[in-house]
């Protein structure tokens, strides 16, 4: 077991860690900087970020071919992604404006504010939720985009910031938190962290920049599947977890 993984100085308590095993793994382009990674009908849909490079797209499983893109305009850095219904969701960074798409044909059906900043973004089926940078992950009505409510994300009692992109899976929250490698498994009425994967060398000795973190998660829920990615990472992995 690898030792336990860090975030904001605090230490992971051997009982929260989570087992997982590594399936195996497909290609990714490394030059996308992966923001938000969603899994529908056999293959992903991407929000790649910075300023000038953000985009939309679709990608196959398992090659990795980019299938279909739109590019977002230069003023904005695009960030967390979510699926619901026929529309997808698109938020930016600090521009406080997300985008609404149509799934097939990527047209572009319109925006909506929100106070925050955008990080990550993930559909539980009834709402919209939201992660900013903090340690709060805020409940969006996903018609109206009108804040439900918020819940604050504890590790071991205190507060884990920075939470990045997000993902439901069976009724918990996912979370990369920025800067480590560790997704953390959130009750979403608690927000109570109640297992953490440490993801430490999960990409090997590959040379990575600073920023290339681990970030995206994404789940085929018909078939159990999670998917796990980085920031401009080469490879998009499948683990398993007993």
């Amino acid at each position: 077991m690898p030792a336990p993984a860090q975030a904001q100085g605090q230490g992971v308590p051997p009982a929260l860690l989570t087992p997982y095993e590594i399936v195996g793994s497909t290609p990714h382009d490394p030059h996308a900087f992966l923001q938000g990674l969603v899994w529908y009908d056999g293959g992903f849909y991407e929000s790649t970020g910075l300023n000038g490079q953000s985009s939309l797209r679709r990608v196959a499983y398992p090659s990795g071919e980019i299938v279909k893109q739109v590019d977002v305009p230069r003023e904005y850095f695009a960030e967390g992604l979510a699926m619901v219904g026929d529309r997808l969701i698109q938020l930016t960074w600090q521009s406080k404006k997300g985008f609404i798409y149509d799934r097939e044909s990527f047209g572009l059906l319109g925006d909506f504010a929100y106070p925050t900043e955008g990080w990550g973004l993930a559909y539980d089926g009834s709402s919209l939720i939201l992660s900013d940078g903090s340690s709060r992950l805020f409940f969006l009505d996903p018609d109206t985009f009108e804040l439900r409510r918020s819940v604050s994300v504890t590790l071991d009692g205190r507060p884990l910031d920075r939470l990045n992109e997000l993902e439901w899976i069976k009724g918990e929250v996912w979370a990369n938190v920025w800067l480590t490698d560790m997704i953390v498994r959130i009750n979403p009425d608690s927000g109570q962290v109640t297992g953490v994967l440490d993801m430490t060398g999960l990409l090997g000795s590959t040379p990575r920049d600073p920023d290339d973190v681990l970030n995206g998660i994404a789940y085929d829920a018909d078939t159990d599947r999670t998917f796990v990615s980085g920031k401009r990472w080469p490879l998009v992995f499948e683990i398993r977890v007993p």
